[in-house]
């Protein structure tokens, strides 16, 4: 396990957070009565709570405030879009087979932990300490054999670690050579493994009774948003630059799902697609809102290097020295870094790391993963791309769509060029069933060539153009059949293809390292009543802010005294009138353990109902981090906790404001 710690600087212990979220159903294995099926969960009431205000304050961030189109696309998908896109080709991970035994596995994960696996056998044997993850460890047993003691050259480590620091960055070939160079065998046959093939990781089916129309489910959400664009051009007005945004599932068939909810097969993905004018530099009009804000950079030189060190550096300064590629991915990149701050994230725990020129799509610019801390190591967890006008090119291509931007120039432009004219009543006859494919090759001549072929025309009257599905790949066209000329020719409309900033979010990643950075044990339980061991298991917290956090306030009578009950049902029904979603703990136990047991629920704040309460209509209010109470009369404590929950204030505000409170009355 990476060596990580809670919030408040002890040493995570994952096995205990683990426990409390499925304990307290958080999330749980989906179909567990049956066996469970690997890479597949169900989020409980909390969880479902959590991503809920998770999503709401992405909708808030992003599509409200960068007044954004959203849409809700379908997640089956036909086979042609895929194609088209390149995922049917291109969307895969590198597996390697066992031939003795059929057992699968992911080449760059197999390649991951037998270095580490060795590196972790060269501490021992120098003799230094070694933080073993037990969980982690068992799960290696079946793919890497028991680690042995063995001292490495000093330059064999290097490259090991600088093997490790790229592992992302092989494509299948270089994997299979470092399996061969480092003799890493199948775990559990000790055999040779078959070279590197590519999976593709889109689940298929087939659409209708008849099953001759293949379909797919989706990947990421993007492709249903490119093939809308025209549709989404008009609804706003023909206006650039513009960005829609989805939220929905998506679906990976992972090789080897691992770490909990980090890699699943079914997904809840936020993804906005930002239409550019290249033409205009990719400038974004709001970057200089942001050009003042750090962030912590990862530049793909350092980790070509077999480094990750990090560079905190104000966005403006990446964008100017070339780092990050254009203004506009840089907006994006700072508008995510105040995003997860936002809902909580820990900002030392926060990095934005660029793709190695292998990992990006040969059609990227240039491409940046917010990546967060966890006891799984750097987990991806929002990836932001240009991905300059490849979706909306290819599928205009193969189509005809018209997924382009049509604008009037303010000034017509004059452009000469040289123009070719045939003669369509002697071309055909001349070429018949080879007619069009000739025709294609004509139109596509450069501007060099067309000048060029020009001169050959009047000089020998004919030209020889190259048509590879013809013949013998070249045809000769007479002077009879073609003219080729210089015009001038005036554009009154100018017409781009947009390119695309694409930020895209896993929401289930971003939830599940948000939980960790949360998490911590609170000390000192004894002073809140929790004294047996059996309250032991209530100690933990999750610090989640009130924004986001699955339930904002628990209410808790002082006792099961009938004259609190009017009053806890009261305050209960006017906060959920105020929006604001609490629960009612009137249990039998002690204040101390109902309030411990709600801040493992991540519950920021506590309304204690005494017999205070009952003279003068007076409450107290509890902050779940500090256990602080402040007390005022209802009004007060209701507009206190919304203007907490809404992150209009903080507790410290709160605190200053109304008066501190120390014990209730107990009679």
């Amino acid at each position: 396990m990476t060596t990580t710690t809670t919030k408040t600087g002890q040493p995570m212990d994952r096995d205990s957070l683990d426990s409390l979220l499925r304990r307290r159903l958080f999330y749980t294995p989906a179909f567990e009565v049956y066996g469970g099926v690997k890479g597949l969960f169900d989020y409980g009431p909390p969880g479902c709570s959590l991503q809920a205000n998770i999503v709401d304050l992405w909708r808030k961030h992003f599509v409200l405030e960068e007044d954004m189109l959203e849409m809700d696309c379908t997640a089956l998908t036909p086979y042609d879009v895929f194609k088209t896109s390149g995922h049917l080709d291109k969307f895969a991970d590198w597996m390697c087979k066992d031939p003795k035994n059929g057992d699968i596995f992911r080449a760059d994960h197999i390649v991951e932990e037998v270095l580490e696996s060795r590196l972790k056998g060269d501490k021992e044997a120098r003799g230094q300490k070694v933080d073993v993850d037990e969980e982690k460890e068992a799960k290696k047993k079946k793919r890497v054999k028991d680690t042995k003691a063995v001292k490495l050259d000093d330059s064999v480590v290097q490259e090991y670690e600088e093997i490790l620091a790229q592992i992302d960055n092989y494509d299948g070939e270089q994997l299979g050579l470092l399996i061969t160079k480092y003799e890493i065998k199948s775990p559990t046959s000790g055999g040779d493994l078959l070279p590197p093939a590519a999976f593709n990781l889109m689940f298929q089916t087939a659409i209708g009774p008849s099953s001759n129309l293949v379909g797919y489910l989706r990947p990421e959400t993007a492709q249903g948003q490119f093939l809308a664009f025209q549709k989404l051009l008009e609804f706003n007005q023909q206006a650039m630059p513009f960005a829609s945004a989805s939220i929905g599932k998506s679906f990976r068939n992972e090789i080897s799902p691992r770490s909990g909810l980090i890699r699943v097969r079914e997904f809840l993905m936020a993804e906005i697609e930002h239409y550019v004018d290249p033409d205009g530099g990719k400038t974004h009009p709001r970057f200089h809102e942001v050009e003042h804000i750090e962030l912590d950079l990862l530049n793909r030189e350092t980790q070509l290097q077999g480094r990750t060190d990090i560079e905190r550096m104000p966005i403006g300064k990446a964008v100017s020295s070339g780092l990050v590629d254009n203004e506009t991915l840089g907006y994006f990149l700072a508008r995510i870094n105040l995003f997860l701050e936002k809902i909580g994230v820990d900002r030392k725990k926060l990095r934005f790391r660029q793709h190695m020129k292998n990992e990006m799509a040969h059609y990227a610019a240039d491409c940046w993963d917010a990546e967060l801390l966890t006891s799984f190591g750097w987990i991806e967890c929002v990836g932001c791309a240009d991905r300059s006008a490849y979706d909306l090119t290819v599928h205009a291509k193969k189509t005809g769509a018209p997924l382009c931007v049509r604008e009037t120039r303010s000034e017509p432009l004059r452009v000469e060029e040289w123009q070719i004219d045939l003669d369509k009543k002697k071309f055909g006859p001349k070429f018949k069933k080879d007619g069009k494919a000739v025709e294609a090759a004509v139109d596509a001549l450069s501007q060099d060539l067309r000048e060029k072929l020009s001169l050959d025309l009047e000089k020998i009257g004919k030209i020889e153009v190259d048509v590879p599905s013809v013949g013998s790949g070249k045809v000769e066209i007479t002077n009879d059949l073609i003219k080729i000329e210089k015009r001038t020719r005036v554009e009154h409309t100018r017409e781009y293809t947009p390119n695309v900033i694409e930020p895209s979010f896993g929401i289930g990643r971003i939830l599940y390292s948000l939980v960790e950075h949360v998490y911590w044990s609170r000390e000192g339980d004894e002073a809140r009543g929790v004294t047996t061991w059996d309250a032991y298991q209530f100690d933990k917290v999750l610090s989640f802010p009130p924004p986001v956090a699955p339930t904002k306030v628990l209410l808790v009578p002082l006792s099961n005294h009938i004259d609190f009950k009017p009053l806890v049902k009261h305050l209960s029904q006017k906060l959920r009138q105020l929006g604001i979603s609490n629960r009612v703990d009137d249990s039998s136990a002690s204040i101390g353990k109902r309030y411990s047991r709600n801040d493992e629920l991540g519950t920021p704040l506590g309304i204690t109902v005494d017999f205070q309460s009952l003279k003068d209509n007076t409450f107290t209010l509890r902050d779940r981090d500090t256990t602080k109470q402040v007390r005022s009369d209802e009004d007060t404590i209701c507009s206190a906790i919304k203007s907490l929950v809404e992150g209009h204030k903080t507790w410290e505000n709160v605190r200053t404001e109304l008066p501190e409170f120390t014990g209730q009355e107990t009679e």
